[in-house]
């Protein structure tokens, strides 16, 4: 299924912005959304659990305002994403609140999320679900899924293990919904490619950590600027599930990232872990690989046309060859 009409009308390039545990809100996804791109948060950002209703009503307000103001502009819509995970208490209160606003694309983390499809396709919502290989992907599409996030290695955060050419092109073989790729994806060249293979979005967020409005730490932006792929660990030891961080940040945490422990998987409780006294994401810094083309962290909208011509570049260079 190609990206719905409604949702492709309004994009300046086929682009979501990941959700970014404690650095994406509302500044980050008004900024994504007014630029042409889709624009997403976990909904456990919003801290208490009431403030997520607050958050929603601020994007849905502003980014109406802009369009009246300039009806010529593409504005994309926008997503929450949702971790359905025992150890999230929360669960139940903020779909009910995502319900209530009619959020237009529902981003579904972990456990196959049957009982959110349903309560998304009661007005119409969408619901993408994140996955790292085939097993998880299949469990999805049964729950009704309208697309599959396809997590590559390279990814930021809980990334997968598998090859993009080899996890994108199998699920092609049977999966006919929405597919968005992600992996190691920061410029408009990668876009291109994530297209080429037959994806219809490409899944960026590690490259939006490094902007003006992401609301991360100074120092985890310079990180960003100043690493590249060899500076990328992958573990388990944080939370319980493999995720790649920045090597220096957990070098700062006073541990060494070329000798850390694994983690049993039943350990893990998302957004502190428990198995080190630093935490993730707070003190330990999630990045994909594909890092080493951040060299700055300019606004939103500027990175966002950035990408758009490098993507425009990447395609008029494959017609040509």
């Amino acid at each position: 299924m190609p990206i719905p009409k409604h949702i492709k009308d309004n994009l300046s390039i086929p682009v979501i912005g990941s959700p970014l545990f404690l650095v994406s809100g509302p500044e980050l996804v008004i900024a994504q959304c007014k630029a042409g791109i889709i624009g997403s948060f976990p909904a456990l950002n919003a801290r208490p659990q009431h403030v997520l209703d607050e958050w929603i009503v601020r994007i849905k307000t502003e980014l109406a305002d802009y369009q009246a103001a300039n009806p010529e502009a593409k504005v994309a819509p926008f997503a929450v994403n949702q971790i359905c995970h025992g150890s999230n208490d929360r669960l139940l209160d903020d779909m009910a609140t995502c319900v209530k606003h009619e959020v237009p694309i529902i981003i579904t983390s972990l456990r196959p999320p049957a009982e959110l499809v349903e309560a998304a396709h009661s007005y119409g919502g969408l619901v993408y679900h994140d996955v790292i290989n085939v097993r998880h992907a299949k469990k999805a599409v049964e729950q009704g899924v309208d697309g599959l996030i396809l997590v590559c290695a390279g990814a930021g955060g809980h990334a997968g293990a598998l090859s993009p050419f080899a996890l994108l092109r199998e699920v092609k073989e049977w999966f006919d919904g929405t597919v968005i790729l992600s992996g190691s994806i920061g410029d408009g060249f990668s876009v291109a490619a994530s297209l080429a293979l037959g994806a219809d979005f490409a899944y960026m967020g590690t490259r939006f950590i490094a902007t003006q409005e992401a609301n991360a730490d100074p120092e985890y932006k310079q990180m960003l600027e100043k690493s590249a792929a060899d500076d990328i660990v992958y573990s388990s030891l944080f939370t319980g599930v493999h995720g790649n961080y920045l090597k220096p940040s957990i070098s700062k945490a006073g541990m060494d990232p070329e000798n850390l422990p694994s983690a049993d998987k039943s350990s893990m409780n998302f957004g502190s872990g428990g198995n080190t006294k630093s935490k993730a994401w707070k003190d330990i810094w999630g990045s994909g690989q594909g890092i080493g083309r951040i060299y700055d962290s300019p606004p939103v909208a500027d990175l966002v046309e950035r990408i758009r011509s490098e993507y425009d570049q990447a395609l008029k260079e494959l017609n040509d060859k």
